[in-house]
């Protein structure tokens, strides 16, 4: 998936556990099929109750500290389950960085390319509603151009990759995805104070059972300011009906709608150009998320 990865294996996760935390000795070490394999972790199931989260980048070695820090601090103001650590283990057997063990969150996920579940949707803006209210005193600032920061900077990440998108048909006029851009763009900034953010509400980090939100897993964009990811999601993760539910229930303005779209659309844009061979479920995700967001840009103009 990525050129520099460092891909734990079953072998090294079992001697990290032994000599690291010996109360797990002895329960089977399973890594997690491909299908449901993010970008950041490469997971193992550690029993049936735990799970290891492995990073394999540089870029989410940084992780395992976050969570240990402030998810338990988020938790009791959550209505669903999240994935406190138990455990950060330190680099060992051969694998170079710090690592958690969090417990398991039973059930499944909703479909990747989206749903019209309107129950869910109430489910997913509950959850958003909640930790937006908590006190964002202290929590860490979204840096220049990670989700939850000002939209203009990764403006120039985006018209960099419009010109490689030229060359390919994905489905979706390339002018008209710029034009979408350029009126995500000239939305207003966010001024109110800063909120915690998931940043990452896409289906593949939300956990059902009997079709009701139990879990939200994977806080790797965690961090506060602009609330407009944490919109995006109407577009991620819903379609139909469940889309209007899940912007009406969230709340916000037009302009943090604008913003929201607008993250939903950066992301994608670049991602289509940078998975399309090496994860092609992530370029085609990122394609219909292009698509959507044209046909959400109508009401802009």
């Amino acid at each position: 998936m990525h050129d520099n990865e460092i891909r734990a294996s079953v072998g090294q996760v079992r001697r990290l556990v032994a000599d690291q935390c010996p109360q797990w000795v002895g329960l089977p070490v399973v890594p997690l099929p491909d299908e449901v394999e993010g970008t950041d972790h490469v997971l193992f199931r550690i029993g049936d109750e735990l799970a290891a989260r492995m990073p394999k980048i540089a870029g989410a070695v940084d992780q395992a500290d976050s969570d240990a820090r402030w998810l338990p601090l988020l938790a009791s103001h959550l209505p669903v389950r999240i994935p406190v650590p138990l455990h950060v283990g330190e680099p060992g057997a051969g694998y170079p960085w710090r690592w958690t063990v969090v417990p398991w969150v039973a059930g499944s996920t909703p479909p990747r390319l989206g749903c019209d579940d309107v129950r869910l949707a109430r489910d997913l803006a509950a959850f958003a509603r909640a930790l937006h209210r908590v006190d964002p005193a202290g929590g860490p600032s979204r840096p220049p151009g990670s989700r939850g920061s000002a939209l203009r900077h990764v403006d120039d990440a985006v018209r960099r990759v419009l010109p490689r998108l030229a060359q390919h048909d994905d489905g979706f006029d390339v002018a008209a995805a710029e034009a979408a851009w350029d009126a995500c763009l000239a939305a207003p900034d966010w001024t109110g104070n800063p909120v915690w953010i998931h940043g990452d509400l896409q289906p593949g980090n939300l956990i059902t059972d009997g079709g009701r939100l139990v879990g939200v897993v994977d806080f790797g964009a965690l961090g506060v300011g602009d609330p407009a990811p944490d919109v995006a999601p109407a577009l991620w993760t819903f379609t139909g009906a469940a889309r209007e539910t899940y912007r009406e229930a969230v709340g916000y303005d037009d302009a943090t709608w604008r913003r929201a779209c607008g993250w939903a659309l950066a992301p994608s844009l670049t991602g289509i150009d940078y998975y399309r061979h090496t994860f092609p479920r992530m370029a085609e995700h990122g394609r219909r998320m292009v698509r959507a967001v044209i046909a959400e840009s109508s009401e802009f103009w």
